[in-house]
């Protein structure tokens, strides 16, 4: 159901993920990245500030390719884990001229209210709780601002599912959520008009240990039925064995299916209902306020 958290999703697992992920950007990652970018020719609303949530791991260079989009715009960058937001001072760190005469970056926490864009790339799939993770997203929009996210979809290493089932093996991979069900969540979420679409991309390798070293950088297995513990040599020369039998293509490379989801959504303005006993929230009424002003006021 679109109202509770991923069935199949350990919390224990992801909070692990995110004290041992990678501080750098998968090559799928940037690609999905690259891709969601040219999605925003389509989009009117210019941003004065924007939020990069998490880049170290969505894509280094597709905060590079905003920044040329939104030359002129503020840029608030989140990460969440300590090495990560270290690795994004460090590799997004501008030159000192651009400091003085650029627009402002701020690391940190993203203020309430404070971005008209918030970019979030292929991150939304590994939370524990994304209803929380989306709630956290709300509130840093202004009002009619909009969301930009990405994420894995459930027909992602379908390949691989399968031939774990043949096996009778536990899955290699916790379940990811369907673009309807993201849509619901959305709403719930208090945004408006989510705009959902997907492609999948097909990835090949030449051999099993490539494929199993960047299975391992895109992210880590969740599920709360995979393997209890770590498994021997054996094991392993088994699962490279049946990696090359199962997944070889016609040109003898090893193929994988992604399923990529797109996310669009905006920020609307509150709609409250006054009545004696009604209460608005400051950050409401503030919005509400700064929505009714004619230009020039």
């Amino acid at each position: 159901m679109a109202n509770e958290r991923p069935p199949t999703i350990a919390p224990a697992a992801a909070r692990h993920w995110e004290l041992v992920a990678p501080a750098r950007s998968p090559w799928l990652h940037e690609e999905v990245g690259r891709r969601m970018e040219d999605r925003l020719q389509w989009i009117r609303l210019e941003p004065k500030a924007w939020a990069d949530w998490e880049p170290v791991r969505g894509g280094l260079a597709a905060h590079a390719l905003l920044e040329r989009r939104y030359p002129r715009a503020d840029c608030f960058v989140h990460e969440s884990r300590a090495h990560q937001a270290q690795a994004a001072l460090d590799q997004l760190s501008r030159p000192w001229w651009r400091r003085w005469s650029g627009p402002s970056v701020h690391y940190g926490r993203i203020p309430d209210g404070a971005a008209q864009m918030l970019w979030a790339n292929m991150a939304l799939h590994m939370a524990a709780d994304p209803q929380a993770l989306l709630a956290v997203w709300h509130r840093a929009l202004a009002v009619d601002g909009f969301l930009m996210f990405s994420c894995l979809g459930p027909d992602t290493v379908r390949e691989l599912r399968a031939m774990y089932r043949a096996l009778g093996w536990p899955p290699p991979a916790h379940d990811f959520t369907d673009m309807h069900d993201w849509g619901d969540m959305l709403v719930q979420a208090g945004f408006a008009e989510p705009v959902m679409d997907m492609e999948r991309i097909t990835l090949t390798w030449e051999t099993p240990q490539r494929l199993i070293e960047e299975l391992r950088e895109l992210g880590a297995n969740l599920h709360f039925a995979r393997f209890p513990g770590l498994r021997g040599r054996g094991w392993r020369g088994r699962l490279e064995r049946e990696l090359g039998q199962t997944l070889s293509d016609a040109d003898g490379r090893l193929a994988l299916t992604f399923e990529i989801i797109y996310g669009h959504a905006l920020k609307p303005r509150p709609k409250v209902r006054m009545s004696s006993k009604s209460a608005v929230s400051l950050e409401d009424m503030r919005a509400m306020l700064q929505a009714d002003k004619r230009p020039g006021e």
